[in-house]
């Protein structure tokens, strides 16, 4: 399989031949898993609301009993009352979901694949600025005609290129080495770099 590859200008230089992880079968079941797992692990599970046996009120019975014409009342943190107790709300728990290694692999290719396919992937001969500066990195975001969208680098490590980077809105520079099936598909277009697809060849070469 083939692509396009493209220099900083947004110009044609050649082809580039795609390894086999990048033309899989797509299963949108498998997608959805891994993408709500992820997700899921990103929730840190703190939620706390108090029940009627932590609300902070006297145990004192608020009126007698009988005689009043009011409904009868035991507590004042009764669930039915202002600022009384949650009934069944939300508790600190741990949303971990775990996946195995084989699914990663496996979603990450088919994430790579489904973007290709539909034409959001971009394969870019060299990213790197000559200065550490945001607006470098906005003409090659403009040259390569994907302004005002959701944007991926997914490149080798570039403490340079991330740091101009990241005043953009909308705009992510991950390591290839860690990138995942969610940031992949969470790109309207993902850009690469001939030497990031060397490098995950072999994270990717048990995937299929």
């Amino acid at each position: 399989m083939e692509t396009t590859v493209y220099d900083a200008k947004g110009d044609e230089k050649g082809k580039i031949e795609l390894p086999f992880f990048f033309d899989v079968k797509v299963s949108s079941a498998l997608l959805h898993e891994i993408t709500t797992a992820y997700l899921n692990n990103q929730r840190t599970g703190t939620h706390k609301t108090k029940t009627r046996g932590e609300v902070s009120f006297s145990g004192a019975k608020p009126w007698k009993q009988k005689g009043t014409g009011n409904a009868r009342a035991g507590q004042k943190n009764s669930p039915l009352w202002r600022k009384g107790g949650i009934i069944f709300g939300p508790q600190p728990r741990d949303y971990y979901t775990k996946m195995s290694k084989q699914k990663k692999r496996l979603s990450l290719s088919m994430a790579f694949s489904a973007q290709l396919q539909n034409g959001n992937i971009i394969v870019v001969d060299s990213i790197k600025v000559s200065e550490v500066k945001t607006k470098k990195v906005a003409e090659l975001i403009k040259n390569l005609k994907v302004e005002n969208k959701k944007v991926v680098f997914a490149i080798p490590d570039d403490a340079d290129f991330k740091k101009a980077a990241r005043n953009i809105k909308n705009v992510v520079i991950e390591n290839i080495k860690n990138i995942n099936a969610y940031q992949v598909l969470w790109a309207d277009k993902l850009i690469i770099t001939p030497e990031a697809v060397n490098l995950i060849k072999e994270r990717q070469s048990a995937a299929v």
